[in-house]
């Protein structure tokens, strides 16, 4: 669990996804055409992968991913993301964070 939380505190946005996962294409896309450049870790790609997606069940990410993490706080899966989209609170986060400048 510790590498989860030092690895999402590097950067404003981090994603944990896998390579194969529509919602993960679906989040990333989002984040990408908002102009935020989020860090993406593609568990399925990583040596370590399947001990970071155990970290994440255990933070409560269900399913593991997509995992996302706003200034270092997980926010949750694709679902909460599109909430917060939806809800119009999702920009100002990623403001607050500087994932965004203007």
């Amino acid at each position: 669990m510790e590498k989860v939380t030092k690895l999402a505190s590097e950067r404003p946005v981090v994603i944990f996804s896998k390579s194969s996962c529509c919602m993960c294409h679906t989040i990333k896309t989002l984040f990408h055409e908002f102009g935020a450049n989020p860090t993406v870790h593609e568990l399925d790609e990583m040596p370590r992968g399947r001990e970071l997606e155990q970290a994440l069940l255990r933070l409560g990410c269900s399913p593991s991913v997509p995992a996302v993490f706003i200034g270092g706080e997980l926010v949750g899966g694709a679902n909460e993301v599109m909430s917060l989209h939806l809800n119009r609170s999702l920009i100002p986060m990623l403001r607050r964070v500087g994932a965004l400048w203007v």
